[in-house]
Protein backbone atom coordinates (compact mmCIF):
# COMPACT_ATOMS: atom_id res chain seq x y z
CA UNK A 1 0.00 0.00 0.00
CA UNK A 2 1.35 3.44 -0.93
CA UNK A 3 2.05 5.78 1.96
CA UNK A 4 1.96 9.55 2.05
CA UNK A 5 5.48 11.06 2.18
CA UNK A 6 6.69 7.55 1.50
CA UNK A 7 10.38 8.50 1.25
CA UNK A 8 10.37 9.22 4.99
CA UNK A 9 10.17 6.63 7.74
CA UNK A 10 8.72 8.05 10.94
CA UNK A 11 10.30 6.58 14.06
CA UNK A 12 7.56 7.05 16.62
CA UNK A 13 9.06 7.44 20.07
CA UNK A 14 5.76 7.35 21.91
CA UNK A 15 3.72 4.64 23.60
CA UNK A 16 0.51 6.58 23.00
CA UNK A 17 -1.90 4.48 20.94
CA UNK A 18 -3.67 7.69 19.94
CA UNK A 19 -0.55 9.20 18.36
CA UNK A 20 0.15 5.97 16.52
CA UNK A 21 -3.41 5.83 15.22
CA UNK A 22 -3.36 9.47 14.06
CA UNK A 23 -0.14 8.97 12.08
CA UNK A 24 -1.48 5.76 10.55
CA UNK A 25 -4.69 7.53 9.57
CA UNK A 26 -2.53 10.18 7.87
CA UNK A 27 -1.04 7.36 5.77
CA UNK A 28 2.50 7.92 7.04
CA UNK A 29 5.07 5.12 7.19
CA UNK A 30 5.80 4.64 10.88
CA UNK A 31 7.99 2.39 12.98
CA UNK A 32 7.46 2.50 16.76
CA UNK A 33 10.66 2.69 18.81
CA UNK A 34 11.09 2.17 22.53
CA UNK A 35 12.14 5.24 24.51
CA UNK A 36 12.11 5.30 28.29
CA UNK A 37 12.93 8.48 30.19
CA UNK A 38 11.96 9.83 33.58
CA UNK A 39 9.56 12.65 32.79
CA UNK A 40 10.99 15.20 35.19
CA UNK A 41 11.77 18.80 34.36
CA UNK A 42 13.40 21.81 36.04
CA UNK A 43 11.41 24.05 38.34
CA UNK A 44 10.32 27.42 37.08
CA UNK A 45 9.41 26.46 33.51
CA UNK A 46 6.23 27.74 31.87
CA UNK A 47 3.76 25.08 30.68
CA UNK A 48 4.94 25.54 27.08
CA UNK A 49 8.56 25.20 28.20
CA UNK A 50 7.67 22.03 30.14
CA UNK A 51 6.24 20.18 27.13
CA UNK A 52 9.05 21.40 24.87
CA UNK A 53 11.65 20.25 27.41
CA UNK A 54 10.06 16.80 27.79
CA UNK A 55 9.60 16.24 24.05
CA UNK A 56 13.25 17.13 23.46
CA UNK A 57 14.39 14.99 26.41
CA UNK A 58 12.65 11.95 24.94
CA UNK A 59 14.14 12.70 21.52
CA UNK A 60 17.68 12.96 22.87
CA UNK A 61 17.37 9.53 24.47
CA UNK A 62 17.29 7.75 21.08
CA UNK A 63 20.54 7.77 19.07
CA UNK A 64 19.83 5.56 16.06
CA UNK A 65 18.20 7.90 13.54
CA UNK A 66 19.37 7.09 10.00
CA UNK A 67 19.12 8.92 6.68
CA UNK A 68 15.53 9.47 5.50
CA UNK A 69 14.21 8.74 8.97
CA UNK A 70 12.48 11.20 11.28
CA UNK A 71 12.33 10.55 15.01
CA UNK A 72 9.11 11.96 16.43
CA UNK A 73 8.66 12.44 20.16
CA UNK A 74 5.96 14.44 21.87
CA UNK A 75 4.47 15.52 25.16
CA UNK A 76 0.99 16.80 25.98
CA UNK A 77 -0.26 18.53 29.12
CA UNK A 78 -3.50 20.06 30.33
CA UNK A 79 -3.26 23.48 31.99
CA UNK A 80 -6.04 24.83 34.21
CA UNK A 81 -5.70 28.23 35.86
CA UNK A 82 -1.91 27.98 35.64
CA UNK A 83 -1.74 24.45 37.11
CA UNK A 84 -0.42 21.54 35.05
CA UNK A 85 -2.73 18.53 35.22
CA UNK A 86 -0.69 15.47 34.36
CA UNK A 87 -1.88 11.86 34.21
CA UNK A 88 -3.87 11.00 37.36
CA UNK A 89 -2.37 8.45 39.72
CA UNK A 90 -5.66 6.72 40.54
CA UNK A 91 -9.43 6.96 39.92
CA UNK A 92 -9.97 9.34 42.84
CA UNK A 93 -7.43 11.80 41.45
CA UNK A 94 -9.04 11.47 38.02
CA UNK A 95 -12.42 12.43 39.48
CA UNK A 96 -10.86 15.39 41.31
CA UNK A 97 -9.32 16.64 38.04
CA UNK A 98 -12.62 16.37 36.21
CA UNK A 99 -14.42 18.27 38.99
CA UNK A 100 -11.81 21.03 38.58
CA UNK A 101 -12.28 21.11 34.79
CA UNK A 102 -16.08 21.22 35.09
CA UNK A 103 -17.59 24.46 33.79
CA UNK A 104 -14.20 26.01 33.00
CA UNK A 105 -11.86 26.61 30.08
CA UNK A 106 -8.47 24.93 30.04
CA UNK A 107 -5.57 24.66 27.61
CA UNK A 108 -4.14 21.54 26.02
CA UNK A 109 -0.52 22.09 25.03
CA UNK A 110 1.52 19.67 22.90
CA UNK A 111 5.14 19.92 21.86
CA UNK A 112 6.53 17.70 19.09
CA UNK A 113 10.28 17.26 18.61
CA UNK A 114 11.43 16.06 15.18
CA UNK A 115 14.94 14.73 14.54
CA UNK A 116 15.43 14.62 10.77
CA UNK A 117 18.05 12.12 9.53
CA UNK A 118 20.10 12.88 12.67
CA UNK A 119 21.08 16.22 11.10
CA UNK A 120 18.39 18.68 12.13
CA UNK A 121 16.06 18.98 15.09
CA UNK A 122 12.91 21.04 15.19
CA UNK A 123 10.34 21.48 17.93
CA UNK A 124 6.82 22.60 17.08
CA UNK A 125 3.94 23.22 19.44
CA UNK A 126 0.21 23.65 19.49
CA UNK A 127 -2.21 25.15 22.02
CA UNK A 128 -5.93 24.36 22.02
CA UNK A 129 -8.49 25.89 24.37
CA UNK A 130 -11.29 23.61 25.56
CA UNK A 131 -14.33 24.60 27.61
CA UNK A 132 -16.29 22.02 29.59
CA UNK A 133 -19.93 22.32 30.57
CA UNK A 134 -20.84 21.88 34.22
CA UNK A 135 -20.41 18.17 34.82
CA UNK A 136 -22.75 16.23 37.06
CA UNK A 137 -21.34 13.85 39.65
CA UNK A 138 -22.87 10.80 37.93
CA UNK A 139 -21.29 11.82 34.60
CA UNK A 140 -17.82 12.00 36.15
CA UNK A 141 -18.31 8.71 37.97
CA UNK A 142 -19.58 7.01 34.81
CA UNK A 143 -16.60 8.16 32.78
CA UNK A 144 -13.96 7.22 35.34
CA UNK A 145 -15.58 3.85 36.07
CA UNK A 146 -16.08 2.82 32.43
CA UNK A 147 -13.17 4.33 30.50
CA UNK A 148 -9.44 4.68 31.09
CA UNK A 149 -8.60 8.21 32.24
CA UNK A 150 -5.39 7.19 34.00
CA UNK A 151 -3.25 7.25 30.85
CA UNK A 152 -4.43 10.71 29.79
CA UNK A 153 -3.27 14.17 30.83
CA UNK A 154 -6.09 15.94 32.63
CA UNK A 155 -7.88 12.60 33.14
CA UNK A 156 -9.86 12.68 29.92
CA UNK A 157 -9.71 11.81 26.25
CA UNK A 158 -11.68 14.13 23.97
CA UNK A 159 -12.25 11.21 21.58
CA UNK A 160 -13.97 9.26 24.39
CA UNK A 161 -17.56 9.40 25.59
CA UNK A 162 -16.79 12.40 27.77
CA UNK A 163 -15.73 14.44 24.74
CA UNK A 164 -19.23 14.13 23.32
CA UNK A 165 -20.89 14.94 26.64
CA UNK A 166 -18.61 17.49 28.31
CA UNK A 167 -16.96 19.64 25.62
CA UNK A 168 -18.95 22.83 25.19
CA UNK A 169 -16.48 24.72 23.00
CA UNK A 170 -13.07 24.18 21.43
CA UNK A 171 -10.71 26.76 19.94
CA UNK A 172 -7.78 25.40 17.98
CA UNK A 173 -6.75 21.98 16.72
CA UNK A 174 -8.96 19.07 17.82
CA UNK A 175 -6.24 16.52 17.07
CA UNK A 176 -3.86 18.37 19.36
CA UNK A 177 -6.25 17.50 22.20
CA UNK A 178 -6.23 13.86 21.08
CA UNK A 179 -2.43 13.99 21.39
CA UNK A 180 -0.79 15.23 18.19
CA UNK A 181 -1.26 18.33 15.99
CA UNK A 182 -1.11 16.24 12.83
CA UNK A 183 -1.49 19.12 10.37
CA UNK A 184 1.53 20.97 11.81
CA UNK A 185 3.58 17.76 11.86
CA UNK A 186 2.82 16.98 8.21
CA UNK A 187 3.63 20.56 7.15
CA UNK A 188 7.05 20.18 8.74
CA UNK A 189 7.65 16.73 7.20
CA UNK A 190 6.71 17.97 3.75
CA UNK A 191 9.60 20.45 3.86
CA UNK A 192 12.09 17.60 3.99
CA UNK A 193 10.38 14.92 1.93
CA UNK A 194 10.67 16.66 -1.43
CA UNK A 195 14.36 17.45 -0.80
CA UNK A 196 15.29 13.76 -0.53
CA UNK A 197 17.06 12.41 -3.59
Amino acid sequence: MARYLEKLEILLGSKSPRRKELLEQAQLRICPVDINVVETYPDGLSPLEVVSFLAAKKNAAYKQVQKNQVLLTADTIVVLEGDILEKPADPDEAKTMLYRLSGKEHEVITAVCLNISNEKKKTINSITRVRFKELKRHEINFYVDNFNPLDKAGAYGIQDWIGKVAVKEITGCYYNVVGLPVNKVIKELEKYHDAII
